[in-house]
């Protein structure tokens, strides 16, 4: 789903995987608003749509149909960070969000990404326990990170693959 053959489309556990388009901005900001009490801005969004080091996915129950999730990811060097997952709370409990993780993660792989971080509400159990799942641990604490209403965001690192040695060196 990155540069090269750039596939546009995927499906993962029933959902359709595209890339986001400008067109889906307003449906991204909406979501965003409805999902999180500190949401980013539309524009915050908007910037990331053309930047080649960055991943941005809109989930869909059926091709043509609506965002009901999405994920950003950016990359640098050999390390990924999933920036933003959100799913809408009418789709929560369907894997929407297990395929975006997924997505995002294939892509780190794909680039070359050895580890992938993230960062999550210190209540949010629900989030916590699908990044556990995909191999996610706690590496550390942001202490009061969260404004609306503050609270600690714990830090996640996920492993990917372990850096090629040369046994020559």
């Amino acid at each position: 789903m990155g540069d090269g053959a750039r596939a546009t489309t995927a499906r993962m556990s029933g959902t359709v995987i595209e890339l986001a388009t400008e067109a889906d901005l307003a449906e991204v900001a909406r979501l965003e608003r409805r999902c999180f009490s500190d949401p980013w801005s539309a524009r915050s969004f908007a910037d990331l749509v053309a930047n080649s080091r960055v991943l941005f996915l809109c989930a869909r129950t059926h091709a043509g149909g609506p965002a009901v999730g999405y994920v950003v990811a950016w990359f640098v060097a050999d390390e990924g960070e999933i920036a933003n997952l959100a799913v809408s709370p009418d789709e929560r409990g369907k894997g929407v969000g297990s395929a975006l993780l997924d997505a995002a993660l294939a892509e780190a792989t794909r680039r070359g990404a050895i580890t992938v971080y993230l960062e999550v509400r210190d209540s949010n159990e629900i989030a916590r326990a699908l990044y556990g799942s995909r191999g996610f641990e706690e590496i550390g604490r942001r202490r009061r990170y969260y404004r609306r209403p503050v609270e600690d965001a714990v830090i996640l690192r996920r492993t990917l693959a372990s850096p090629v040695v040369n046994a020559d060196q």
